[in-house]
């Protein structure tokens, strides 16, 4: 069976870079499977490249290269990094982007320090090109992680703020936008359950109050919010056909707040 070797990049598609990348790979390692997660993460935004890596990794198959380059620090002193969490191998920089699924996973990571993995020549704003896509394509070939640098026992990390809850509500925040303008929280379903949910409802976001959850947007009428629980497991608050980060003025890092009334 071929290797698969995914990408996730804010890179877009307008440029050469994501080709490129994936020309590098093939000609290392001309067998594999290239499958896009995404390229299309906001320029920069390392935490919501976390997120996505987060929520695919998972429905790979076992030996899945997962190469992620969301690098706004390229060229400075943060470290290219492999890492293998089960047996999944995650391949980029040593900034973060790894926080989500590193922190809830053992893994066993390494510095890419051996230049024999790398391209033959290392520009200074294009480590995907030059360092992390060819690592990753030695790693298909089924060089072992120990061989391509020195062990990391810790990788660099960022959380997202832990929702509050007690027994009247939780208070959270809004933590990702999806291309759709769904708001997406770090309240998680289990704790909306250990609510009293027999207690009537009062859900803030921005300027909007929802009174209820439902199971999806379309239980909603057409351009009304809803509130709900996503694929992610997470609180969502979507329009149903509509783009709820636009028409409700709500972005990241945004507070909501789940109320249940006395």
């Amino acid at each position: 069976m071929s290797q698969i070797i995914t990408l996730t990049t804010d890179f877009g598609l307008q440029d050469h870079y994501v080709s490129t990348m994936k020309a590098v790979i093939l000609g290392i390692a001309p067998n594999v499977r290239l499958v896009d997660i995404s390229h299309q993460i906001p320029p920069q935004d390392v935490m919501a490249g976390a997120w996505v890596v987060k929520n695919a990794a998972s429905y790979f198959p076992d030996g899945t290269i997962h190469l992620v380059v969301i690098d706004p620090g390229v060229g400075t002193n943060r470290i290219p990094v492999a890492l293998q969490i089960g047996n999944q191998f995650f391949v980029g920089p040593d900034n973060g982007v790894f926080s989500l699924i590193a922190d809830e996973n053992e893994y066993k990571a390494c510095q890419l320090t051996d230049r024999s993995y790398w391209g033959k020549n290392t520009s200074n704003t294009f480590h995907g090109r030059d360092i992390f896509a060819p690592v990753a394509a030695h790693l298909a070939n089924g060089v072992a992680l120990n061989k391509i640098g020195k062990p990391v026992e810790k990788l660099v990390t960022y959380r997202w703020a832990t929702p509050i809850s007690d027994k009247d509500g939780i208070q959270g925040w809004i933590v990702h936008i999806d291309r759709f303008g769904n708001l997406i929280s770090n309240i998680p379903e289990e704790l909306i359950r250990n609510l009293d949910l027999a207690r009537r409802m009062k859900i803030y976001v921005g300027n909007t109050i929802l009174h209820e959850l439902v199971k999806s947007y379309g239980y909603v009428e057409d351009g009304e919010p809803a509130a709900y629980i996503g694929s992610s497991g997470m609180l969502e608050i979507a329009i149903n056909k509509g783009n709820a980060c636009e028409m409700l003025g709500v972005h990241k890092g945004a507070q909501i707040s789940i109320v249940l009334q006395k």
